[in-house]
């Protein structure tokens, strides 16, 4: 078990499916359920504790930096991107943002809401740094709303991950949430790079590891994506 007490949210990227509704703002600023896509991740975050954030910006940044200067709850520090990092480079180069310890990432790009137990209490819980790179919040791949490819990972009884092979269907679904140890970015690439080519080296290490969510999530990668999670989320509400 860990104590998280740093986080980022990955929301400088361009947002292209999700037109037109991005040629007027940020994906990450989109509402979905009566809140931007970006509140509901940082909502998780200081739910779970965690009172240092780091959000890296790009597309129309300006207006992400306005948005989040009406939080007063938990500190959040931006990482401008003048050109674009990708996942992986985005994180580099906020690294002198979030401490020595373990952290926690979360993509703005989905959305998620806890089941029975806060999903970051229980991944927090679940890292071993002793063993572990990487702990990614894995979802059924049947159970991914929003979601219509083939699966990212398959995962063994201890919770150690392999990606699906090629050809194949894997049971799941990477949610765009992890825990990720500092040690995991020594000798990075420089620019941009995907957090994948740094999650196929922990595996080969035995050090890329995954826990199942045991509540909603929800890939809002499109205009129809947000009724189809609306109406979900509706759905599941007590009458």
């Amino acid at each position: 078990m860990i104590a998280l007490t740093h986080a980022m949210v990955l929301a400088a990227g361009l947002g292209t499916r999700m037109r037109p509704l991005t040629l007027e703002r940020p994906k990450p600023l989109i509402e979905v359920c009566g809140r931007t896509l970006l509140d509901h991740a940082i909502d998780r975050i200081a739910e779970a504790g965690i009172r240092d954030v780091v959000v890296n910006t790009h597309y129309m940044g300006d207006m992400i930096e306005r948005h989040l200067a009406g939080r007063s709850q938990p500190r959040i520090v931006l990482s401008p991107e003048p050109d674009l990092l990708e996942t992986g480079g985005g994180v580099v180069r906020a690294l002198p943002h979030l401490g020595a310890a373990p952290f926690l990432v979360a993509n703005a790009d989905n959305l998620w809401f806890n089941g029975p137990e806060d999903a970051i209490g229980r991944m927090a819980r679940a890292f071993d740094p002793e063993t572990m790179d990487f702990l990614l919040l894995l979802v059924p791949t049947v159970a991914s709303a929003g979601y219509d490819g083939l699966g990212d990972y398959t995962m063994d009884q201890i919770g150690r991950l392999a990606r699906r092979e090629h050809g194949r269907i894997a049971p799941f679904v990477f949610s765009g949430v992890m825990i990720a140890a500092p040690d995991a970015y020594a000798d990075a690439p420089d620019g941009p790079f995907s957090n994948n080519r740094l999650f196929d080296r922990a595996q080969e290490r035995g050090r890329l590891f995954g826990i199942r969510h045991d509540g909603l999530w929800f890939h809002v990668g499109t205009p129809e994506a947000i009724a189809e999670a609306e109406w979900i989320v509706d759905y599941r509400r007590p009458a």
